[in-house]
C-alpha cells in the first residue's frame, strides 16, 4: 500500500502519519486505503487486543445506511446533519439519502484536518438537494446549528447523526448535556441516530489501550448513559440495543454487536 501524503486538495494539513489518528484508523478497519503505517499497526495491536474491534466499525457503517434509508424512504426526512464524519468511504450520508430521496440536504460537521483535506469528495448532490461541509466542533453546538442553517431549513425537522463520535467527550454528563443541547436548537419532529460502544470490563480495557496509542481518546458509555442523552424523546422499537438488531436487511441481524444505538423522536 502507498504512503504518499493522504492530502488529494493540496491543502496546508500536518498530516503527521508517524502518529496513530482516529478518522485513518477507522478508515483501516473498514478497509480503505487512507491510512499510514502507524494506524495500521495500532489497528493490528487492537484486532489482538479485541477480535471485535472491525464489527464495531463495520457494523456502524451498516446501520448509517439502514437508517438514513428508512428516514429518507420511509419517514419523510429530507434535511441531515451528520456530526463527526469521518474520511469519505461507500455510501456517505448524502449518498444512501439522495438515492432515496434526490432532494435530500446533507451538512457534515468535522474539526479534524485530516477529513478537512478530503472534504470536498463529500460535496458532491444530486441537482435537486445540497451537500455542505462546516470545519466546527462538536462540543461548539452554537456555532454548527448557525452554520447549518446556511444549508438547512432548521424551521423543519432535521435528522443529527452521532455515529460513534460522542465518545470523544469522554465525562459521560458532559455528554449527555450537549446531546440534549443539540436536540433543543432542532425542529419538533427532528431525529437523532445514535450510536457507541457499550461499556464492559472488556471493552473499557480496549479504549485505555487505544488512548495510549497518543490518538484522540474514545471511551464506552453505559446504557443509562446513551439512554439518558435521549431524556425527553420517543425511542420506538427496538429500543436501545445492539444497532444489528435495528430493522435488520435481508442478511439478517448476524451475531450482537457491542456498537448499541437506537434512533430517537422529538414530539412534533
Amino acid at each position: 500500500m502507498p504512503d504518499r501524503p493522504l492530502n488529494p486538495h493540496n491543502l496546508d494539513v500536518d498530516l503527521n502519519p508517524q502518529k496513530p489518528h482516529s478518522a485513518r484508523f477507522w478508515n483501516y478497519l473498514l478497509g480503505g486505503k487512507d491510512n499510514y503505517p502507524a494506524d495500521r499497526e495500532l489497528g493490528e495491536q487492537m484486532k489482538r487486543e479485541f477480535p471485535a474491534v472491525v464489527d464495531l466499525a463495520l457494523s456502524t457503517r451498516a446501520f448509517l445506511g439502514r437508517t438514513v434509508r428508512h428516514l429518507a424512504a420511509e419517514e419523510g426526512y429530507r434535511q441531515f446533519l451528520d456530526i463527526g464524519t469521518g474520511l469519505p468511504t461507500a455510501d456517505n450520508t448524502h449518498e444512501v439519502a439522495q438515492r432515496a430521496a434526490p432532494d435530500a440536504r446533507i451538512v457534515y460537521v468535522d474539526h479534524d484536518p485530516i477529513v478537512l483535506a478530503h472534504a470536498r469528495a463529500l460535496l458532491t448532490s444530486t441537482p435537486e438537494g445540497d451537500t455542505d461541509y462546516i470545519d466546527s466542533d462538536l462540543n461548539n453546538p452554537g456555532t454548527v446549528i448557525t452554520e447549518a442553517a446556511r444549508t438547512l431549513d432548521l424551521d423543519q425537522p432535521v435528522v443529527l447523526m452521532l455515529m460513534s463520535v460522542i465518545g470523544h467527550v469522554t465525562d459521560p454528563a458532559e455528554a449527555i448535556a450537549l446531546v440534549q443541547d443539540y436536540m433543543s436548537r432542532l425542529a419538533p419532529g427532528s431525529a437523532l441516530v445514535m450510536c457507541t460502544t457499550l461499556s464492559s470490563p472488556e471493552v473499557d480495557a480496549m479504549t485505555r489501550s487505544y488512548g495510549d496509542s497518543g490518538t484522540l481518546p474514545y471511551v464506552a458509555s453505559s446504557a443509562e448513559t446513551m439512554l439518558a442523552m435521549a431524556d425527553g424523546l420517543t425511542i420506538p422499537d427496538p429500543g436501545l440495543g445492539p444497532i444489528n438488531r435495528w430493522h435488520p436487511d435481508e442478511s439478517g441481524p448476524g451475531t450482537d454487536t457491542q456498537q448499541w444505538g437506537y434512533v430517537a423522536y422529538k414530539p412534533a
